[in-house]
């Protein structure tokens, strides 16, 4: 076994998700993109696979060509641990834009500060700030 990525699924806006996130965070990029052509099974362009690094973590993702009523859950989210309250505060509000709440960003007994949100591709991030 070499390593284990996570892996997303997304119908239709993974090169748009994936710029959006390394726009959020530090030390990130989009590492490879391959794109479905003329008469291959999804939509001219869209991605067929690419794998994008958020702070050294990679992560794979494609367009699915097939439509299906199912998408992200909560049960699996990235986790950020930030170092200090400006970015957490930050990158909290960036992710909740067009997004929902499942935690309001705030002071919890396990955490300094912590929140929990679904972004608007439907992505669940947590992020914390440690005592």
């Amino acid at each position: 076994m070499q390593k284990v990525t996570p892996f997303l699924m997304f119908q239709g806006n993974a090169e748009e998700a994936m710029n959006y996130y390394i726009s959020l965070i530090e030390e990130s990029e989009i590492k490879s993109i391959t794109r479905y052509g003329a008469n291959e099974a999804g939509e001219e362009g869209s991605v067929m696979h690419a794998a994008f690094s958020l702070k050294g973590q990679e992560i794979m993702c494609i367009d699915s060509n097939v439509k299906h009523d199912f998408t992200f859950t909560p049960s699996f989210s990235l986790y950020i641990t930030c170092d200090t309250e400006e970015e957490i505060d930050q990158l909290y509000k960036s992710l909740l834009d067009g997004g929902i709440a499942l935690m309001p960003l705030g002071d919890y007994s396990f955490s300094k500060k912590f929140g929990w949100v679904n972004d608007k591709f439907g992505v669940s991030w947590q992020v914390n700030l440690p005592f």
